[in-house]
């Protein structure tokens, strides 16, 4: 995929054709939105940014982007310079307290080594070479929270995983492959997409996983996902795009790679649910977020896609726009990832339009009393074991489903605690890793078999492949239940 374009190759802003079935040219350098026009045609003479919409409800999210030193990790940079956070570490381990690999396992050294301690090295010694276990480290993130004095913990892992790979792995190594083809979910998703029945079979036929663990390391004990028949884009285009048209309310989702191939009813369900508060909805041109890759350390994979990201964002949030998402990894990416690892125009004005979807409606509409005199009824009427991931609790949203469930009629929603699923995205599919990820999980099982209900409940698509796959629950997402609760 060229740095300009998707993975999918598809123009996904565009809506489709417009109602005569003519497709319309766009301005240069304007993106496309879903009537088929072009951005600057939507915003009229408006001047007002989504995000200076005042505020109707009492919901105050924690601050998502934090300044912090940030490190330009390609291009003219000479060096890493983290030295203001390293500097800022004085050792009081409470990183390692909280990091999930280090309960499990006894030979990780924790992300306090990882971070502060590994970047002297790399900084004091020209031979030093970075210690392998960096790759041990899963990217929860759950660090960045614990550090009491602002270490940018999560950025030095992923600059010493970058420099790992790039330095020291063998391309020519079969966990280099495995990693980059799991890293690059995107691109085989694309492919899958075209046969997705064939697809899921072939990927789910028992001999054909077994040579998957045997050949590439990919755990042969996990259930594929399974692809869905219609992408969230051929939906799109399919629906005509937009069916709201706005000047002041106005969104673009990144929906990510989960929701467009496997899930798109969580897609679905957000477009739904902004409309029914009269937001236009735009879907832009997009790769991935970059979570993955940056996990495995493919940096250059990374930026190639948050290029096309900030480009397509940054141009939409200029006519007013702020970017939604439905993934908590996703979000996480744009708002913190990006401005941590690029220096991209437009990357902060990105990072700061950025919204997780549920706490954006909050923040802007009465979603809370709209939830309250609403109910639900048929097959969501549940009791669900909600899961915070961990990338939800980074911005500061791990109570936002149960408290604002909490008054939804036929509805009941029971935290199940502080644990992290063990996932971690691709880190809970490499063989090695599998034990890890699923003693990681053992408490979030536990309390799970001991909630009330029997489906589960959470914002992340990979916490939910976890949650499934160690409880047997069905899980959903907390779009599809607002959806059903407000949405006539």
């Amino acid at each position: 995929m060229s740095d300009e374009r998707a993975d999918d190759g598809t123009e996904a802003a565009d809506g489709g054709a417009n109602a005569d079935g003519a497709d319309e040219e766009t301005e240069a350098g304007r993106p496309r939105v879903p009537d088929g026009g072009t951005a600057s045609d939507a915003a009229g003479d408006t001047t007002d940014p989504m995000s200076d919409t005042d505020h109707t409800s009492e919901f105050e999210p924690a601050a998502p982007n934090p300044d912090k030193e940030r490190t330009q990790v390609f291009g003219e940079a000479e060096e890493f310079d983290l030295r203001p956070g390293a500097d800022s570490c004085y050792k009081c381990s409470s990183c390692d307290t909280s990091c999930p690999v280090a309960e499990v396992d006894d030979d990780f050294p924790g992300p306090k080594f990882q971070g502060p301690e590994q970047w002297r090295l790399t900084q004091t010694d020209e031979d030093y070479e970075v210690d392998e276990s960096v790759t041990s480290c899963s990217n929860c993130m759950r660090c960045d929270d614990a550090c009491p004095s602002g270490v940018p913990l999560s950025q030095m892992h992923n600059t010493t995983r970058g420099r790992y790979v790039d330095e020291q792995m063998s391309k020519l190594s079969v966990e280099y492959w495995r990693n980059r083809i799991l890293a690059n979910y995107r691109t085989s998703a694309f492919f899958a997409s075209k046969v997705p029945r064939l697809a899921t079979a072939a990927m789910n036929f028992g001999p054909a996983r077994w040579v998957m663990e045997k050949t590439l390391g990919v755990t042969s004990e996990r259930d594929f996902p399974e692809f869905a028949t219609e992408t969230f884009t051929d939906w799109w285009r399919a629906r005509g795009g937009a069916h709201v048209q706005s000047a002041d309310k106005r969104v673009a989702y990144f929906h990510g790679c989960y929701a467009e191939y496997n899930t798109p009813e969580v897609a679905k369900a957000l477009v739904r649910l902004f409309e029914h508060f009269g937001y236009q909805v735009a879907v832009p041109e997009q790769g991935c977020s970059g979570t993955p890759m940056f996990a495995n350390g493919m940096l250059d994979d990374a930026r190639r896609d948050a290029k096309t990201n900030v480009e397509s964002l940054s141009a939409l949030v200029d006519e007013g726009y702020d970017a939604v998402c439905s993934c908590t990894s996703c979000s996480m990416s744009l708002r913190q990832e990006y401005p941590e690892l690029f220096d991209f125009e437009g990357t902060d004005e990105v990072a700061a339009h950025t919204y997780e979807a549920v706490e954006y409606l909050r923040i802007h509409e009465d979603l809370s009393g709209e939830v309250a005199e609403a109910d639900v009824d048929g097959e969501l009427a549940e009791e669900f074991a909600y899961h915070a991931p961990c990338h939800a609790r980074n911005q500061g949203l791990e109570r936002q489903a149960v408290e604002l469930f909490g008054d939804l009629d036929g509805v009941g929603v029971e935290d199940v605690g502080d644990s992290c699923s063990g996932i971690s995205g691709t880190y809970g599919w490499k063989a090695e890793k599998y034990e890890t990820s699923m003693k990681i999980g053992d408490e979030m099982f536990d309390h799970m078999e001991g909630a009330n209900g029997e489906t589960g409940l959470t914002e992340c698509p990979t916490c939910a492949m976890q949650m499934e796959h160690g409880t047997g629950y069905e899980v959903r997402h907390p779009l599809e239940l607002l959806e059903a609760a407000v949405v006539n």
